[in-house]
């Protein structure tokens, strides 16, 4: 009866199996899923009594890494990459330099526009006068002295006098194109050692192309005082015959280029005369003349 009774009884495990054969097979991986994970080991025997050396438990996914021992250490980069990688707390700053754009002051942009105008003034104004100069073909007028006639000059006192002079100057125009407008304002002078005998000026008038002119000035002096020292000089020079005076003219004029005039222009003649008395019809003994232009 026992043991007919015990072949009646069913063992559990081998009811779930039977129970598992005719389930559907969708409860196969919930069996699975509860099943150890650990590694099958022989009946009789533990984990802690096993001989084989026992393996680490895996690392989680999430773990986080093991930070380095604190210490110091030396990292060595290239020098581009340290200039063309900014720290972090700088990055903004070099992105703000990098993308701003170069600015031109208005002062610096005005300075820069004077510059090349007056640059393009200047080569302008040079190309025109290379031109009329080509043209025209300027030349310098010549000035000569013909006579002096001197009055009232006497060596023998020492009172004030008031000296005269009548010089004749020959003018001579040598451009073919270019006429010459003698402006009034000119200032003519007689000098002796540095001593100022007599003053006048020339006469306004116009010179034509190819022209000689030759006018007379009056020149004289007033309330002039010799001193003892330049009047003996004087009259030595006298004795030998050769008294040398100073001849300085200064007259503003205006030069006419084709149908043209041009602006007031200076010009400066010295002439050196000697001549061999101090009478009217004193005689020319040496003579030089010099001139200067000044064109502003």
């Amino acid at each position: 009866m026992q043991n007919i009774m015990a072949d009646n009884k069913v063992h559990p495990a081998a009811a779930g199996e039977s129970s598992s054969e005719e389930q559907p097979s969708s409860t196969s991986p919930k069996r699975f899923a509860n099943q150890s994970s650990e590694p099958l080991l022989p009946s009789g025997s533990s984990p802690s009594s096993s001989s084989s050396p026992s393996l680490p438990p895996p690392q989680s996914p999430a773990q986080k890494p093991v930070a380095p021992p604190p210490g110091t250490y030396v990292i060595q980069l290239p020098k581009d990459q340290i200039l063309s990688y900014p720290p972090p707390e700088n990055a903004k700053k070099f992105q703000l330099l990098s993308s701003r754009k170069p600015r031109r002051s208005f002062c610096r942009r005005c300075c820069c526009f004077t510059i090349c105008l007056l640059l393009f003034l200047i080569v302008a104004a040079a190309i025109a006068a290379g031109v009329l100069y080509l043209v025209f073909l300027p030349k310098a007028p010549k000035y000569t002295v013909l006579e002096v006639a001197i009055r009232s000059m006497n060596l023998t006192s020492s009172s004030a006098m008031s000296p005269e002079f009548d010089i004749g100057i020959r003018a001579q125009n040598p451009n073919k194109k270019i006429g010459i407008y003698y402006q009034s304002g000119s200032e003519v002078e007689v000098y002796y050692d540095d001593v100022n005998l007599a003053n006048g000026a020339l006469p306004a008038f116009y010179q034509p192309s190819n022209n000689v002119t030759v006018f007379q000035m009056a020149l004289k002096g007033s309330d002039v005082v010799l001193s003892n020292s330049v009047r003996l000089a004087m009259g030595n020079t006298l004795k030998q015959g050769n008294v040398p005076f100073s001849i300085n003219i200064k007259a503003p004029v205006k030069l006419k280029v084709g149908s043209v005039k041009t602006w007031k222009i200076t010009v400066k003649v010295k002439c050196d005369v000697t001549v061999d008395a101090l009478t009217e019809k004193s005689r020319i003994v040496s003579k030089d003349c010099d001139y200067d232009v000044k064109l502003w």
